[in-house]
This record gives structure tokens, sequence and C-alpha cells, in this order.
């Protein structure tokens, strides 16, 4: 008889479920590693899971060897365990603080890895090498997007070859911005991309009556306190220059000031404790947390032991597994301020009559994925096993080596624009689904999750983490080859969707309060 391994993942001796490798048929007999005999009962898709032991109704079901839901009727062992017969319901996390921090291999003299970046002052380091109109308010977003468009790509490559292109930053908000943390929640958020390392120069165009100034972002995020050899920005309200047509010129006049600068920066070797990695997800299945997450884990312990920062994020996709980290936290006051996100969230949906446990997507249930619990332990998986070193408010800036969390909604754009504006100059994203996502002014590799996405969609797919339930290579394989593109992209090689041009709407600022 066929062993169930040969079509399906355990990841845990305790597990209730495997999750299958490959489509299955009903009736299919498979022999089980406990000597039993396991029958599927319904045709099966690839990252489904499958009922080895009976679980009876209302009993918690395990996957990764953590309660991921609990049973809605009896499941019998060849069951198929998804929506239809698996529920979240509220269960009790021990909450420990510092029981499981793990030292790194430190990095053996003589191995050391670098990349090729553009040195910046105040020892930032980019990656990229951009220059930025940024919007204070919504009604300054058309203007910037003009004043962007004055710089074609075709005449800058011509012109300045080593500018990588003018991007113009602008969002929905900034007019009736309510005070307290709505208010210094999108002042970090643009004080943070006009300081990125990876922007060599800014405009900032306000209009004049905001709630947001774009006075108040200067003084509060110290924007006119330059650094030795850093290019003065240029700050514009379209009321004060008198109209659009008059503020364009003028800000078209800064960028053009600000090009021939730019253009003079050349990468230099530059170490990994200069690197700060985003780790996000979107659209994920159940092969998820069996392929590309965990190799990304890999590959972000390894820049970890470089000195390097990898900081992972998503606050309601950690939901039910936040306890694995907070036992990994460094200090007690570390993992109480995970712990504070995570009931502010709880909080905070109430007041929409939603919860947090709304969540797996449409796409997430189809590929495999059932609850909460079950996605939150697969996307933990991208943190690797390094110690958690700092916990950070939205956008707040990243300021110490090491593993970090960020606290930042699930919508992907929302949360990777809080990473990139605290100061991640490079990220990787995983999807078992599709995501297209593009993230100017840093880039962004995308690593599919199967050998089949990653050959549909190779043209936006960077890498493929699909050998691992192919069984042609090994987490930790696959998990080297991440690393290794990292540092290939932060030094300037091209990704997927940056070959694409996508990235330039991206942008998306968390904003928090009513609007009225």
């Amino acid at each position: 008889m066929t062993p169930l391994s040969d079509i399906s993942i355990r990841l845990h001796r305790d597990d209730d479920v495997v999750v299958l490798k490959r489509p299955v048929k009903a009736g299919l007999a498979f022999a089980d590693t406990d000597g039993g005999t396991v029958t599927l009962r319904t045709d099966l898709l690839r990252g489904h899971k499958l009922a080895t032991r009976e679980v009876r109704d209302g009993e918690p079901l395990r996957r990764y060897g953590q309660v991921i839901g609990f049973a809605r009727g009896d499941i019998a062992p060849g069951d198929h365990v998804h929506t239809h017969n698996l529920v979240v319901r509220d269960f009790t996390r021990e909450h420990e603080f510092g029981t499981d921090v793990r030292t790194l291999p430190p990095v053996p003299a003589g191995e050391e890895r670098g990349f090729l970046g553009y040195s910046r002052p105040g020892g930032r380091v980019g990656t990229r090498n951009y220059i930025a109109v940024v919007s204070s308010v919504n009604c300054s977003a058309s203007t910037s997007q003009q004043v962007r468009a004055r710089f074609a790509p075709e005449q800058l490559r011509r012109d300045f070859p080593g500018v990588d292109g003018v991007l113009a930053f602008t969002h929905k908000s900034g007019c009736c911005v309510q005070p307290g943390e709505p208010h210094a929640m999108l002042q970090r958020v643009l004080a943070g991309i006009a300081r990125h390392p990876n922007i060599a120069g800014y405009v900032m165009i306000g209009l004049g009556c905001e709630g947001h100034q774009v006075s108040g972002i200067r003084a509060d995020g110290k924007l006119d306190q330059l650094r030795p050899g850093e290019a003065a920005p240029t700050f514009l309200n379209i009321q004060q220059q008198g109209g659009v047509a008059k503020t364009i010129e003028a800000a078209a006049a800064a960028v053009a000031r600000l090009l021939p600068v730019a253009d003079l920066a050349r990468r230099t070797p530059q170490p990994l404790s200069k690197l700060v990695l985003a780790l996000n997800c979107g659209g994920s299945d159940g092969a998820s947390g069996i392929t590309a997450n965990p190799a990304l884990g890999i590959a972000s312990d390894e820049l970890v032991r470089h000195g390097g920062t990898s900081v992972l994020a998503e606050t309601p996709e950690i939901y039910g597994a936040e306890h694995l980290l907070t036992r990994r936290a460094i200090t007690r006051e570390i993992g109480e301020k995970l712990v504070a996100h995570i009931r502010w969230w709880e909080q905070y949906v109430k007041l929409f009559g939603a919860s947090i446990d709304n969540n797996p997507s449409p796409g997430n249930k189809e590929g495999g994925l059932t609850t909460i619990y079950e996605k939150s332990l697969g996307a933990l998986a991208k943190g690797g096993q390094a110690p958690l070193s700092a916990v950070y408010r939205y956008a707040e800036p990243i300021t110490a080596p090491g593993f970090a969390f960020m606290d930042t909604p699930g919508f992907d754009p929302v949360s990777m624009t809080g990473l990139v504006c605290g100061g991640a100059n490079v990220g990787v994203f995983t999807t078992g689904r599709g995501s297209v996502y593009g993230c100017k002014p840093s880039p962004c590799l995308k690593v599919a999750t199967t050998t089949t996405l990653y050959d549909w969609m190779r043209d936006d797919m960077d890498l493929n983490a699909g050998t691992i339930l192919d069984g042609t290579e090994t987490v930790e394989q696959v998990g080297q080859r991440i690393f290794e593109a990292i540092l290939a992209m932060a030094s300037g090689e091209r990704t997927k969707s940056e070959a694409q041009g996508i990235g330039d709407e991206e942008f998306a600022p968390w904003i928090l309060g009513p609007t009225f």
C-alpha cells in the first residue's frame, strides 16, 4: 500500500491532519506511519487537510503541533478538514516571556557577507536611488503626480542613468486627521518616506489649509535638521505658490536640481548590518506554511546572524500564534508590548462590529487554509527562530539590529508601507495564490509556494519554493537561495515587479480614526 507520506506532509507528530502535496481522488487508501490505513472520503486538492485521527465534536484540532480550530461535528480519519467542519473559538494561550530565546550560531571569521549599496548621510545605506515627490495631503496628490510625469523614465535613463526614477507618494488623507495617534502615525509615514535611504532627495507638497501641515511634518520629523552631505529638500504649499500650475513649475525645478546630485551616487561595498528586511505574505495557501514561509525564516535568520535586521508584521495575521513570539522575546517588556498590540486589535475591530478572526480570505480558503489560527501559524514561520529584539509601532523608525515585529494591518500595501516607512530597504513577499505586489522605493522579491504557481506566473514570481513539496530541495536549501537573492537584489539586481514597472501605486498609509 502507498505510504501516506508520498502524497502529504505531517508537520508535527501531534498533528491530527496532514497537508496534501498533490490532488487525490476519493476511495484511495494509504498507509499511515502508525500502522493504520487512511481512506479518502472525498476528492481533495493540493494544500488541503486530511484527517488522520478521530476528533470529536468540540475538541481542538492541531496542525504545527498547535490548535488551529475546533471540530464542528465528529471528524473521522479520511475526512476533509476545512470550513465545513472546523471553526474558530477563543481559547487560552499562555503568554510566556523569554522562555524560548535561541542564540543563533555566529558567522565564522572570514565568512562575513555584504552587498553593494548607496552610502547616505547619517550612516544609512540605500539599495535603490530615487527622487521623491511627497504629498502631505490628498489635495496635493494630482499636483505631485503631474510633477512626476515631467520626468519620463526614458528621459531619466538617458540623462541620469544613475537614478532609478522619480516617484510620487500620494495618499487619501491629511485634511481632517484626528489628533493623537492618527495624526502622529501619518507624520511618521511621510517623514519616514522622505528620509528613506532609497530616496536621494525629495520635494514635499501640501495645499496650505489642511490639518496635516507641511510645517508640522518638518518640525516633528526634524526634516530641517540636515546631515552633512544631505541634499536640501524643498517644501511647497499650493495656496502659497499661487495655484497648481505655479506649484508644478516650482516642484519640477526642485527635482531637476536634485537629479544631477543623485546621479553622482555610486554603489560601494556595505556590511549586512545596513540591510533592513521587510517580511510579508499575501494570497497565502495551504503550502505557505510548509514551503515559502519557513524557507524565508531560514533567510531571515541568516541575515540576523550577519548583523542585519528582519521585521515581521501583520498583527491580525499572527493572531492565535503570538504566544510563540512572546516566548522568543529577549525581555518581558518587549513581549508585553506585543501582547498589548494584540489586545488593542481585539478592541479595535469590535468598534466596527467585526472580529479579528474574520480571516482567511476566500482565496486563502480555496488554497486550503481554514482558520486565522492556521494562517497565523504559517505566517509566523517567516520570522525564523531568532530572538525577538524589538516591537515597533506602525512606521516607527527601525533602529536596532536583529529580528523585530511591527504592528500593521494584514492588508498587504498598508502593511508594507509601514515597514518601508520604518526604514526597510528590501523586502520579501511570499504568495501561494499569486500576489503581484510591488514595493517602490524598496525592491521586493516574490516567492511562490508551489512549482505550479511559479510556472504559471513566471513573469511575476522571483523564486520557487515549491521544490520543497516536489522533494528536490530542502527548506534549508531554498532558504539559502532566498538569502542569496536578497543580497543580489540589494546590490541592484532588478526584481520581477521592477522589470514590469509595478510599485508606483502601492503606497498606502494606515488611516486611523473617523472621517468627517
